[in-house]
């Protein structure tokens, strides 16, 4: 039988306990198929506020048997009882807690995936988190030299090379190299999770109209190019470097099957206009698997009954089509 999943609680005065109840209603309804069952690691009072029925367990394997009857709860406790909207660093070390555990779990093969809530990284930074984000942390967890996120909807999937960083200095850190090793793993992780035997990827430019030969920059012949031409040596089909402008457009979606964006926002713009709802973060370079929703911890509409679990139940769903595949 396949073990479950673990999700991780997120920030609590965020939307996490709303949509992670909405969810398990709806697998629980059958309104969401192709989800396994799954435990959220988090704490109990805080797990038992969303109006559903919960069951405190002690060990993943539980999960199955109490799925359907209560949301199934490994407990993390809070230091400080939450406030939807309003976040407090007091917390930073259970929201971290329940992000270690759930790794430990996965990487000891008591669960098949791990699915985090959104945390607020600022909160975290303000307690001593030492990571840019969830794939940072989790990447060092598990000992993956080089974590890379892409974000996948229904049509698209993009990979940012610099992620959490300023545009200047995204800038500023393209490289070459790093080009070469977000494509490569993406390219592996397209075969593996995704069932693509031969991946195309679409490498975009970073200047305008792609540099236009040089005359709006030369990053894309210095450092753009030469990572095309290894990909390609080394057997990659890799295009580009591509006008940014046009590579989201209906017909050149249909021309590749992820597109490989120089900085954060070139890649989560396109995707999450064209479908935000139903896309999910995932994790490419891990010994596990991990995805998450595609958006933030929304504070600002947390409490107000307005939180829609669509995002989380396609990050459920995707993490239970790769245990799948992985299995």
């Amino acid at each position: 039988m396949t073990a479950p999943v673990a999700l991780t609680m997120g920030d609590p005065a965020g939307i996490g306990g709303e949509i992670t109840a909405a969810a398990w209603l709806a697998a629980r309804q059958g309104s969401a198929p192709g989800i396994l069952p799954f435990c959220l690691i988090g704490d109990v009072g805080w797990a038992g506020g969303f109006g559903v029925p919960i069951e405190v367990i002690d060990h993943p394997a539980a999960a199955a048997a109490a799925f359907p009857r209560a949301l199934p709860v490994l407990p993390m406790p809070l230091a400080a009882a939450p406030v939807p909207g309003q976040p407090d660093p007091a917390n930073a070390h259970a929201i971290i807690g329940a992000i270690e555990r759930a790794t430990a779990l996965a990487m000891a093969g008591a669960v098949s995936a791990v699915v985090t809530n959104p945390i607020a990284k600022s909160v975290l930074y303000a307690a001593g988190f030492a990571h840019p984000g969830h794939t940072e942390f989790i990447g060092a967890l598990t000992g993956a030299p080089t974590p890379i996120m892409m974000l996948a909807g229904p049509t698209l999937r993009v990979v940012p090379v610099t992620v959490h960083v300023s545009l200047r200095r995204a800038i500023e850190t393209l490289t070459t190299e790093a080009i070469i090793t977000a494509a490569t793993i993406t390219h592996a992780g397209l075969i593996r999770d995704f069932a693509i035997p031969s991946p195309r990827l679409a490498i975009a430019g970073l200047n305008p109209h792609a540099g236009e030969a040089g005359a709006m920059g030369d990053d894309e012949t210095r450092i753009i190019a030469p990572a095309i031409a290894a990909l390609r040596a080394a057997g990659i089909a890799a295009s580009g470097p591509l006008p940014p402008d046009t590579l989201f457009t209906p017909i050149a979606l249909q021309g590749y099957d992820a597109a490989i964006c120089m900085y954060h926002d070139q890649a989560l713009i396109p995707l999450k206009t064209i479908d935000m709802e139903n896309s999910v973060n995932i994790t490419l370079g891990l010994p596990i698997i991990r995805t998450s929703p595609d958006h933030g911890t929304a504070f600002d509409i947390a409490g107000k009954g307005l939180a829609r679990p669509a995002s989380l139940l396609a990050a459920l769903r995707m993490a239970t089509l790769m245990a799948g595949r992985r299995a």
